[in-house]
């Protein structure tokens, strides 16, 4: 028998959104890293399952991004066709948008599929620290 309910993990996914919370140094620069190894989304063109590991290197303002939430945020393109280059940017955009940070690099490392290997690299002007 086939249990069709959804679980508890892909109703979190479903309902995940970025939140953030205050800095609690806004007076000072400091660098946040966070490395999300197990990314996945589905090509447009195939269908096929890319993976990748996301980086989010940043220098908080006011805000800083609430961890869990980014997991699940991230967790929530598993089932969405989408390209490499479309998925960074789009995870950029949001980060930029909620954030409002000083600094903002995203970086989606894909694994090769097809003899082929992509790393999409967006950040905002200001050089490194």
């Amino acid at each position: 028998m086939v249990d069709f309910k959804m679980k508890y993990g892909e109703k979190a996914i479903g309902k995940a959104r970025l939140e953030v919370w205050e800095n609690p140094n806004p007076e000072r620069d400091y660098e946040i890293n966070i490395a999300l190894p197990e990314f996945t989304c589905l090509c447009p063109r195939s269908g096929y399952p890319d993976f990748a590991t996301f980086t989010v290197r940043y220098v908080p303002d006011k805000k800083i991004v609430e961890l869990k939430a980014l997991k699940l945020y991230l967790n929530s393109f598993r089932d969405i066709h989408i390209s490499h280059e479309a998925v960074t940017n789009k995870i950029y955009s949001e980060l930029t948008r909620k954030l409002k940070p000083r600094f903002l690099e995203v970086v989606g490392d894909f694994n090769p599929r097809g003899n082929v290997k992509t790393v999409i690299r967006v950040s905002s002007d200001r050089e490194e620290i």
